[in-house]
């Protein structure tokens, strides 16, 4: 973990480390800590400690974030300009880093029990799309319940958070037990026991790949008063299945309203980590102060889900050390080896990313930007890795292998039983991920003050001197515990969470 951050004009976060974090901007000639600076060097960018060698290692955390390709003097820039990528070992040691689990603590939220014995955090009714032809009946089923509907269909069923359609592109074109539908049939089944959801209508076209007979029989699924399904084709078109759905959906209402919260032990939440728009400061103020109140949901219990593989890429030796057992840091190693054949076949490299706001906010190789990424885990063991949106069954830190496309990554996450997503940023970011509310924290006070009305904490606070890391961690805990209890995230009220909807997509589309 990042130690505490003094109000200096650089940031040092580990003695050996070769270069510093620029607090403000910096011109040529400034003198800082005995640097005389070389470059204009912007805000959250790294600052050379010292002269270094063309095809030198150079360290940020005490650890490699790429190699210099032209000789550097103390006081340059670094950046893209002077550090690229490189091969280098890692020292996996498997569980060398394991420690005993912490102490239990108890607190409680107040929750939603489900007569399934699964604890939920909010209380929506969900139309899924079983293909894409079956989207815009899926979507207008839904519209007729949204909030500016003059008829007002839900001003009497106050308990129910909303009715959202979760549609998508796929479905069909795709082979009908292929990696591709497994990926989507999984993510499906999980959203549709998801227990943010009181009820739930999955609408099909009749003809796709993807048959909802064939989903429910794999995973012994039955329509029951609060799961219903139906194909457009067999009610006769849009207008009527449009219709039909209204009713499916007008008959949920009073058993979904139905509910009272009451007190939760805090072991019922399961947190999803993402950061999006990451900068500079992301590994330093944000992204640590998460991995602080990471550690202390597992401490009480709850369950905190590490993904993003190809933001870890780089760093995964980090988790191989802190791993339960051998056999989960080799599953860990066995997703990244995946990746790195799935990026060749495709023509791509693991150091696409970071991307253009990345880079403009700091960061510079994908070994960079993945060792300020895995902060937010927390300290703890690693107990489980998951393929994508596999149900998370348990506590702990645990790791799920998605890519680092938020949407995708954070809807594998909730397919695998996510009931609360914290998400870090540090260029801003447009987000919410229906039915699971999102937290979204500001790496830096400038982002805060521009996109206030997006940003639920800014950790802004610990760059500027005014808050520590373990500060600003409590209060993002309690304010897990706000969210779970029904309080609103910023992107809930401004109603996102169905666009964002997005299985991961593979497999040849015929």
């Amino acid at each position: 973990m990042t130690k505490a951050i003094s109000n200096n004009v650089l940031i040092l976060l580990h003695p050996n480390d070769d270069v510093a974090i620029c607090r403000t901007p910096l011109r040529i000639g400034t003198v800082v800590d005995g640097l005389v600076i070389n470059n204009l060097i912007p805000a959250g960018h790294k600052v050379a400690r010292r002269d270094i060698s063309a095809g030198e290692p150079v360290r940020r955390y005490n650890q490699t974030i790429g190699f210099a390709s032209r000789s550097i003097q103390a006081g340059d820039h670094i950046h893209s300009q002077n550090l690229v990528m490189g091969e280098f070992e890692r020292d996996y040691a498997f569980s060398a880093d394991v420690i005993p689990d912490p102490i239990r603590m108890h607190a409680n939220f107040m929750g939603i029990q489900r007569s399934s014995g699964q604890v939920a955090t909010r209380n929506y009714i969900g139309i899924l799309s079983s293909v894409n032809c079956s989207a815009t009946v899926a979507r207008a089923i839904a519209d007729y319940f949204a909030g500016n509907n003059p008829a007002g269909p839900m001003l009497d069923y106050p308990n129910v958070d909303g009715v959202v359609s979760l549609t998508h592109s796929s479905g069909c074109g795709m082979h009908d037990s292929g990696l591709g539908m497994q990926l989507l049939q999984r993510t499906l089944i999980g959203y549709a026991q998801h227990p943010n959801f009181a009820a739930i209508l999955v609408v099909g076209l009749g003809c796709e790949a993807n048959q909802i007979s064939t989903l429910m029989d794999n995973n012994d699924l039955h329509e029951s008063s609060i799961f219903k399904t139906f194909n457009i084709q067999d009610v006769g078109g849009t207008h009527k299945a449009v219709s039909h759905g209204i009713d499916i959906i007008k008959g949920f209402l009073a058993q979904a309203n139905a509910i009272t919260r009451k007190p939760c032990n805090v072991e019922h939440l399961v947190i999803g980590l993402q950061c999006g728009g990451s900068d500079g400061y992301s590994g330093i103020s944000a992204n640590p102060a998460l991995g602080y109140a990471a550690d202390q949901l597992v401490a009480h219990g709850g369950t905190v889900i590490l993904s993003e593989t190809p933001e870890i890429y780089g760093a995964e030796h980090l988790l191989t050390r802190r791993a339960i057992n051998s056999i989960v840091g080799h599953k860990l190693l066995e997703r990244i080896r995946w990746w790195e054949n799935y990026v060749e076949i495709n023509h791509g490299e693991m150091n696409n990313n970071p991307t253009f706001g990345n880079k403009t906010g700091g960061l510079t190789t994908i070994l960079e930007k993945s060792l300020g990424a895995v902060i937010k885990g927390g300290t703890t063991n690693l107990k489980a890795v998951y393929e994508y949106a596999q149900a998370v069954k348990e506590n702990g830190l645990v790791f799920m292998d998605t890519p680092g496309y938020d949407p995708v990554s954070a809807t594998g996450q909730v397919a695998g039983g996510a009931n609360l997503i914290c998400f870090t940023t540090g260029r801003g970011s447009a987000y919410g991920c229906a039915p699971t509310p999102v937290i979204k924290l500001s790496s830096n006070s400038e982002l805060w003050h521009l996109q206030k009305d997006d940003i639920d904490i800014n950790c802004g606070e610990i760059i500027d001197g005014n808050s520590s890391i373990s500060e600003m961690g409590n209060d993002i805990f309690h304010m897990m515990i706000a969210i779970a209890s029904g309080k609103n995230t910023k992107s809930e009220m401004y109603g996102y969470g169905q666009n964002e909807f997005v299985p991961w997509q593979l497999g040849a589309v015929m």
